[in-house]
């Protein structure tokens, strides 16, 4: 069970299961690659007062179960995983590019 947060007149407990996919589901998810991707996911989470409750990832996609507070707009907090985390990924593992 999820935690009830308590805010200033009002109480809460927001969850959301993201999942996406890379383009074209192209297999690319594994060891290194896989590794970076969920540490900059947890950083990302990190600077945005997100709490990730479970993650996983498959050759092809990755899985967030998330918690936040109201405040945090759902679209918002999609782009910043998948845009901050692409150009991160792109930095680090150019090759990635070209697929």
């Amino acid at each position: 069970m999820s935690e009830v947060h308590r805010g200033r007149g009002y109480v809460y407990s927001i969850q959301y299961h993201l999942v996406w996919c890379v383009k074209y589901r192209h297999h690319i998810l594994h060891g290194s690659i896989d590794t970076y991707v969920k540490k900059l996911l947890k950083q990302i989470a990190l600077d945005h007062d997100i709490k990730i409750i479970e993650m996983a990832s498959d050759k092809d996609h990755v899985h967030m179960l998330i918690e936040c507070k109201p405040q945090h707009y759902i679209p918002t907090i999609v782009k910043a995983f998948k845009g901050v985390s692409a150009r991160f990924l792109f930095k680090e593992y150019p090759e990635l590019k070209n697929r």
